[in-house]
């Protein structure tokens, strides 16, 4: 029956998205649905994809094990889907996973996370997925809703037992800093979470998700290494990192950095007027040499504020998603080490 329902799901969705943005924090109108949408809104929440039992999954077969029937390419229908919310999270997941499990993103690479709008197809991937893991921290500000209509499917949050930040200022004021996931020491605790996850869901791959686990973590504490000796070289007064959204937050902790930004969290409020002309007065008053954007965002405020401070446009930063793969940051990896490149060469003036 499940089949059946996704089926019906998949002819009757529209592409256009489920919420609209809100101007208030925390509340997510919904559209109103077109004819096939509303009807197959209407078929999940009565009938709950559930009126037939979600089928478990079965475990990978051994090599070693006798079939019947011809074996399907790769075991790829044994697999078990795992669903991320956004790109530096299919990454971390991959890793973990290997090719043990088919691990797909919801946001696309260059794809802005905070304010995304899931669409009717989105729903039909959750729906068919057995995990879904997403950052938590206030990080996907649709999410609840959007789990509100997916049925028995598990998930996991995996900024769990990060030791959050406050956000210092604006509407979101107290409230965790999502971006946790740019502090090589708080991703190791995804990765942990992460493995752990796997293992649930999928045991019968426990060993391989172990030991993917320890060598991707072991990497993770290179890159930190590498990071943190590069950075040790800037002097006191060339430790400023500018950027548009106040994303920095544990990469500057880790590394005994300096902040500056436009607007503390992507919201509705960004490159305002007051924004920009404090901005402004920061960089001067610091004599910060370049500033910086984030990928996903539009960088013309963050512009003028290099040309009225004197400042240099240094380029942009990767961190609410990857690239293609022919970019500068396909995986988490090379996304902490393009930053920190990027920021070395700006305050060096390289």
């Amino acid at each position: 029956m499940k089949s059946a329902m996704i089926n019906f799901l998949r002819q009757n969705l529209n592409p256009n998205p489920l919420y609209s943005n809100s101007p208030n924090p925390g509340q997510y109108p919904v559209k109103a649905p077109k004819h096939g949408v509303a009807i197959a809104l209407i078929l999940i929440a009565t009938l709950g994809l559930g009126a037939c039992t979600r089928p478990s999954t079965p475990p990978l077969a051994s090599a070693s094990a006798p079939s019947e029937a011809a074996p399907a390419p790769a075991n790829t229908q044994e697999k078990k889907v795992i669903l991320t919310t956004f790109t530096v999270l299919a990454d971390m997941v991959r890793n973990v996973a290997g090719d043990r499990a088919i691990v797909e993103s919801l946001t696309k690479p260059g794809a802005e996370i905070h304010d995304y709008e899931p669409t009717p197809s989105d729903l039909v991937r959750a729906q068919e997925a057995d995990l879904i893991l997403d950052n938590g921290l206030g990080l996907e500000r649709w999410a609840e809703r959007f789990y509100g209509s997916v049925q028995d499917v598990p998930r996991q949050t995996i900024s769990q037992g990060v030791t959050a930040i406050p956000i210092a200022e604006g509407p979101y004021q107290n409230k965790p800093n999502p971006h946790a996931w740019m502090s090589p020491t708080a991703a190791l605790v995804y990765v942990e979470n992460i493995r752990q996850a796997l293992v649930q869901v999928d045991p019968a791959n426990e060993a391989t998700y172990n030991a993917n686990a320890k060598a991707y973590s072991q990497q993770i504490k290179e890159v930190d290494q590498r990071l943190r000796t590069a950075l040790s070289a800037l002097p006191a007064n060339q430790r400023y990192l500018v950027s548009c959204e106040g994303a920095f937050t544990y990469l500057i902790q880790d590394y005994d950095l300096k902040e500056i930004y436009l607007w503390p969290i992507n919201a509705e409020q960004e490159g305002t007027p007051q924004q920009i002309r404090r901005a402004i007065d920061q960089v001067k008053s610091n004599q910060a040499p370049v500033v910086f954007c984030e990928s996903t965002v539009n960088a013309n405020a963050q512009k003028q504020v290099a040309s009225e401070a004197g400042a240099e446009f240094g380029g942009v930063f990767y961190v609410d998603s990857l690239t293609d793969a022919n970019g500068p940051a396909p995986t988490y990896l090379q996304l902490l080490e393009y930053n920190v490149d990027t920021l070395i060469k700006g305050l060096q003036g390289g």
